[in-house]
């Protein structure tokens, strides 16, 4: 009787579960944390892309900033932060305008802020010539 009760391994994968499934979502978490920071760095690399090109046009600082807070696809505009380099008062044609663009995005994946900085940083810049 002992050796069928200790032969049984009926619950075996459900205990190979059990320690697997919060490392595999927890994995998943990280994953999609990953793709959320690099979308909004290819957002943020185009958006700096676009306003830069406004300044290059001979727009003014004002423009430059409502466009790129403009353009954020469902992020909140309190979290960007518009660097313009220089100012348009010194910008004249023949001068180099650069556009900085800065986003913090928060962690989903649990404890990974405790280890990583959060919020975590995102830094986009270009630059053109003015026109």
């Amino acid at each position: 009787m002992w050796s069928r009760l200790f032969k049984r391994e009926s619950g075996q994968s459900l205990t190979e579960l059990a320690l697997i499934l919060p490392l595999l979502l927890y994995l998943i978490c990280g994953i999609i944390d990953f793709g959320r920071f690099m979308y909004t760095y290819m957002e943020l690399n185009l958006i700096a892309q676009e306003s830069v090109r406004l300044g290059g046009l001979g727009q003014d600082d004002a423009a430059i900033r409502a466009y790129a807070l403009g353009r954020l696809d469902g992020a909140d505009p309190a979290d960007l932060t518009v660097q313009i380099v220089p100012t348009d008062t010194l910008r004249k044609s023949g001068d180099y305008v650069e556009v900085r663009l800065e986003e913090r995005v928060e962690w989903l994946t649990p404890l990974l802020n405790r280890v990583l900085p959060s919020p975590l940083p995102i830094r986009a810049e270009s630059s053109i010539r003015v026109e």
